[in-house]
């Protein structure tokens, strides 16, 4: 394995964090969850600041003193993690406690850990049967959720199965037959699982909806609504997203019941620990201004976005033939495909993994040392997303933008969701001339 492997790089310790008071264990509330309801109450996580997870010294509560059973410290402790980030340190007490959760974070925050370490605890002991499902939006998310399960609970004998489609079917039924205790899944493959009467959901203790403003950018709501109708009122609610806006409210106030916000930062906000600049370029030219930039030697580990898969393949094309090995990584390729390109690069074989959106959400990679948006993005709120690759859990990371002159407009969109401007890179034999006014 190389050296430049992102795994291999440790995260850099970050300020201290304030203690709070562990919330009580008990068992949940027995209202039907199935009430529309209104938030009582909100928990600010982001009155302290972020907390690296590797080497830290806080006087914030260790995960041992949030209550959660030995076993998983153990496992936490095996993991390298030895403080909790704001967010795990607010939800897990709620959600060990049984209270309905909505937690807004942006990503890199540990939010993945902040729900499956209380429901590895509360599922410890119990019979043997479906008693937590959890969906995600995409494949790529999925094998992130079922990999912190397994990573969690490795001395527990809470049992995982991932579902989701582009794999084969077969194996995914005889995991089911043979009973699990949770399970990670996509709501289109749940739901064939559901037709087949291959998993049960009378039993049901915990549902998750992860990432849930991007469910609804997909247009999941329609099978969401579906498989939640089969689920007793009586459970669990536990809701995850990076933004929120009205449509994820509504979500909110359908399926849970008398929540209690966790929210790390602002709406919309990105993470402090990522450095952001935008280098006007003529379209035609970004390629050439990439290849300049990559033969940095900070440049060691890069994940650059493209809007479409056409562009992701051109741009993995141009590197070859400039010398740098590249992937590409998009919804044509196979599952197959897609996991060995995330495989060489969390490995360092390759240092730069060119992907469309769907890599924005669920690429759990640490130490990805730079985001380049090649294209920027369409929606204000995917620049956030993007960006939320690197910079995660307390590390710091770069994020550049490719500005050509038809996308100045959008650039000045990003800026006023951010409450400030870009910092603007002028590079001499690529700057199109005209370095945009924020505003």
């Amino acid at each position: 394995m190389k050296t430049s492997s992102p795994a291999a790089r440790q995260r850099k310790p970050a300020a201290k964090t304030q203690a709070r008071p562990n919330a009580p264990a008990g068992p949940a509330e027995s209202t039907p969850s199935s009430e529309p309801s209104d938030v009582v109450e909100t928990v600010d996580a982001s009155a302290a600041a972020p907390v690296a997870l590797i080497d830290a010294v806080v006087d914030g509560p260790s995960f041992a003193e949030l209550g959660l059973a030995a076993p998983i410290v153990q496992a936490v402790a095996a993991a390298g993690y030895r403080a909790p980030t704001p967010i795990q340190r607010d939800a897990i007490p709620l959600a060990m406690s049984g209270r309905d959760v909505m937690g807004l974070a942006q990503t890199g925050t540990g939010k993945t850990a902040a729900f499956t370490l209380p429901i590895i605890h509360r599922l410890l002991g119990g019979e043997k049967r479906l008693r937590c499902l959890i969906l995600t939006p995409t494949r790529e998310l999925c094998q992130q959720v079922d990999e912190s399960f397994r990573k969690y609970g490795q001395f527990t004998d809470v049992e995982v199965a991932p579902i989701y489609g582009g794999v084969a079917y077969e194996p995914q039924e005889k995991a089911l037959q043979k009973g699990v205790d949770v399970i990670v899944a996509t709501p289109g493959r749940f739901i064939d699982h559901m037709e087949k009467r291959n998993a049960s959901l009378d039993a049901l203790e915990i549902l998750v909806l992860d990432e849930a403003d991007r469910m609804l950018d997909m247009g999941f709501a329609p099978q969401i609504s579906r498989i939640v109708g089969g689920i007793s009122p009586y459970r669990q609610t536990l809701l995850f997203s990076a933004t929120m806006p009205p449509e994820v409210e509504a979500l909110a106030r359908k399926y849970l019941r008398r929540p209690v916000v966790v929210q790390v930062g602002r709406r919309s906000s990105a993470a402090s620990t990522v450095r952001h600049a935008v280098y006007p370029v003529p379209r035609g030219r970004k390629n050439d201004l990439l290849v300049e930039l990559l033969r940095r030697p900070e440049m060691d580990s890069v994940l650059v976005f493209t809007r479409t898969k056409h562009g992701a393949d051109h741009v993995v094309r141009d590197l070859h033939t400039a010398g740098v090995e590249a992937t590409a990584m998009h919804a044509d390729k196979t599952q197959a495909q897609r996991t060995q390109a995330i495989e060489r690069f969390k490995s360092g074989d390759i240092r730069v993994l060119v992907a469309t959106d769907i890599a924005q959400r669920g690429l759990d990679i640490s130490g990805i040392s730079h985001v380049i948006n090649y294209d920027v993005p369409a929606q204000a709120e995917d620049y956030v997303h993007r960006i939320g690759r690197t910079g995660r859990a307390a590390s710091t990371g770069d994020a550049f933008t490719f500005m050509s002159p038809d996308e100045i407009a959008m650039v000045r969109t990003i800026e006023r969701v951010l409450g400030q401007p870009i910092e603007r890179i002028s590079i001499p034999g690529f700057d199109f001339g005209t370095v945009a006014a924020t505003t």
